[in-house]
């Protein structure tokens, strides 16, 4: 009886743990298609790759995680740039990847 109770606990808390990722993916794609679009290139491939994932501090003192995140983007359709998000809990920490040309500002 406690071995199931511990399997059970287990298995929650990685269903948790798989959810959470799963809603940090979402939202990176999310920011990096909106980053894409604000800057004027072309979202590649659809999707965000993580990269990384380390636990840290929260800022509410509570252990989360931050997540690094990869994707994929082009000026011209020809060529290929590579794009990273970091997510610490679910705030964007930081953004590396396309940015508004100068004739876009003006």
């Amino acid at each position: 009886m406690p071995t199931l109770l511990i399997v059970m606990i287990v298995a929650a808390a990685g269903f948790a743990f798989w959810s959470a990722g799963r809603a940090a993916a979402e939202r990176a794609e999310a920011l990096g298609r909106e980053a894409c679009r604000s800057a004027g290139v072309q979202w590649l491939d659809q999707t965000v790759h993580a990269i990384g994932l380390r636990p840290v501090r929260l800022e509410n003192g509570w252990l989360g995680w931050e997540r690094t995140f990869r994707f994929d983007y082009s000026r011209d359709g020809e060529d290929r740039h590579a794009g990273r998000l970091v997510l610490r809990g679910d705030r964007l920490l930081s953004l590396t990847g396309p940015l508004a040309t100068v004739d876009r500002l003006k």
